[in-house]
C-alpha cells in the first residue's frame, strides 16, 4: 500500500476513570502535544485520564474521538 504524505495517524490513549491532579495534568498535556502533532486521538468517553486528554485535544484544536461503554451519549465527558 502507497504511503501518503496527507494521512493522518491514530493514537489511542487508555487510562484510568480517576485520575490524580498530576496524571490529568500529564494526560492534558499529552493530548495537546498529540493534537499538535496532527495526530487523531482515540480515548474512551468517560472520565479520569481519557477526559484529561480530550480536553488537551480540544485545546489545542485537534480531533478527539471518545468512545462511550453504552448508547447514552450523555454519559461523555464535555
Amino acid at each position: 500500500m502507497a504511503s501518503n504524505n496527507n494521512s493522518r495517524i491514530y493514537i489511542a490513549i487508555i487510562g484510568g476513570g480517576n485520575a490524580s491532579p498530576e496524571l490529568a495534568a500529564l494526560a492534558r498535556e499529552v493530548g495537546r502535544e498529540l493534537a499538535r502533532a496532527g495526530a487523531v486521538v482515540l480515548c474512551g468517553g468517560l472520565g479520569g485520564v481519557m477526559a484529561a486528554a480530550a480536553a488537551g485535544v480540544r485545546e489545542a484544536g485537534g480531533v478527539v474521538l471518545g468512545i462511550l461503554p453504552g448508547p447514552d451519549r450523555t454519559d461523555a465527558n464535555p
